[in-house]
């Protein structure tokens, strides 16, 4: 099992990510299908906010923490950055660069 280092930096969770989903069994998955994962994964969250936040919700479903649909939604992300070879760190920092240029009102 792949172990996730005390302080990882943005590439050292990729990495534990990919790792995983070989472990797993997941990493012959199109980026499609980790892109309907990471869709799913949102509305998980939602759900979570909503029974976090007391906005009703349907009575009987099982519905996580929002500290664990946050991980969720954080590893499909992952996913889809590994399956697309994107970096990361470099495409935040980028967009980050690009944002510097944008007026907010």
């Amino acid at each position: 099992m792949p172990t996730l280092l005390p302080k990882p930096i943005l590439a050292d969770l990729q990495t534990y990510v990919s790792a995983l989903e070989k472990e797993r069994g997941f990493a012959d998955q199109t980026v499609i299908e980790k892109c309907l994962l990471l869709g799913e994964e949102v509305g998980e969250l939602f759900k979570a906010i909503r029974k976090a936040e007391g906005v009703a919700t349907e009575t009987g479903v099982v519905t996580g923490e929002v500290g664990e649909e946050l991980a969720d939604v954080l590893i499909m992300l992952l996913s889809v950055a590994n399956h697309t070879d994107i970096d990361l760190e470099l495409a935040l920092r980028a967009k980050e660069e690009k944002n510097k240029t944008r007026s907010w009102s």
